[in-house]
């Protein structure tokens, strides 16, 4: 009998409590151009969202994500904007990836550059029109 264990969690309830934190905080980000949340347009799942313990004790949360088609223009926005909000949210430090799931965008292995390199998420957030709009999908959740 084969038992489906998440091999991220290993049964660590701190792990697990990590996952649940940070899919409630994303789950509830507006999409950019609908009205809906990332949840609602099943841009993100809680499977999407993994975690583990590096060994320098430092938590490692990674989270995949489908763009709700394959040539969406938003998705770097939805990146920078979970990774905005899980800055500003999270009291620990942690080290966050976030992907386009394989397969489901045009662009994703640029996207994914983009979404993951420091240098290029702090110049983004130095444009004025970009801290608008993330500041809206974060600030709107709750339209």
């Amino acid at each position: 009998m084969s038992v489906n264990v998440d091999p991220d969690a290993s049964g660590d309830p701190e792990i697990k409590e990590l996952k649940e934190t940070v899919y409630d905080l994303i789950s509830c980000i507006r999409d950019p151009e609908k009205p809906e949340t990332l949840e609602e347009l099943n841009v993100i799942s809680e499977e999407g969202v993994q975690a583990k313990r590096l060994e320098n004790g430092q938590f490692l949360v990674n989270i995949e994500f489908v763009p709700t088609v394959p040539h969406c223009s938003l998705a770097s926005i939805i990146g920078l904007t979970m990774r905005s909000k899980l800055d500003k949210c999270l009291p620990q430090k942690l080290k966050v990836d976030i992907f386009i799931k394989e397969g489901t965008h045009d662009t994703a292995d640029e996207i994914n550059k983009q979404i993951n390199d420091k240098e290029r998420i702090s110049a983004a957030m130095e444009n004025p029109n970009l801290q608008t709009l993330v500041k809206e999908c974060i600030e709107n959740e709750e339209m």
